[in-house]
């Protein structure tokens, strides 16, 4: 009677890791679309705290192993930002040919290291601007996975 019992529980444990086997790495990583969105979009921000990027990189996990030298928070809705993937295909800083130019300025926060900040204790100046942005995109849905650049909006 045992033994019949671990014939039917012995397949039955093999199936269950199995499947955990496929499901538990997916769960744990993070979309590149995810990763901008929790790298790049404030939509309710910014304030007006000199500390802003300070707080904001910590938030943001982008202070973990080593200070990301520079960061930009998009202040815009996400859909505004996800609507710049319709725009016509530019070339991206790194040769790719999925980048895309916002049409009108966004608000924009650049945070960048200070000289002589040094990991863990990351200092980060914050600047607000308003400029065009360009993103890379991909997937299906076509949305924004990179932040490439920020242009000065011309006068």
């Amino acid at each position: 009677m045992a033994q019949e019992k671990s014939l039917i529980l012995f397949p039955l444990l093999v199936l269950v890791l199995l499947v955990l086997g496929w499901v538990q790495p997916s769960l744990g990583k993070e979309s590149r679309a995810k990763k901008f969105q929790r790298q790049h979009m404030d939509p309710d921000g910014p304030s007006n705290n000199s500390n802003y990027c300070n707080q904001m990189m910590r938030r943001r996990n982008m202070t973990e192993g080593r200070c990301k030298p520079v960061n930009t928070f998009i202040h815009e809705p996400l859909v505004d930002v996800q609507a710049i993937c319709l725009q016509g295909n530019i070339t991206c800083k790194n040769g790719q040919p999925n980048c895309h130019k916002s049409s009108s300025s966004m608000k924009i926060t650049d945070c960048r290291v200070t000289s002589g900040s040094k990991y863990p204790n990351c200092d980060y100046r914050t600047s607000q601007k308003e400029r065009h942005i360009i993103v890379a995109c991909e997937g299906n849905p076509y949305v924004p996975v990179h932040f490439d650049a920020s242009v000065e909006v011309s006068s």
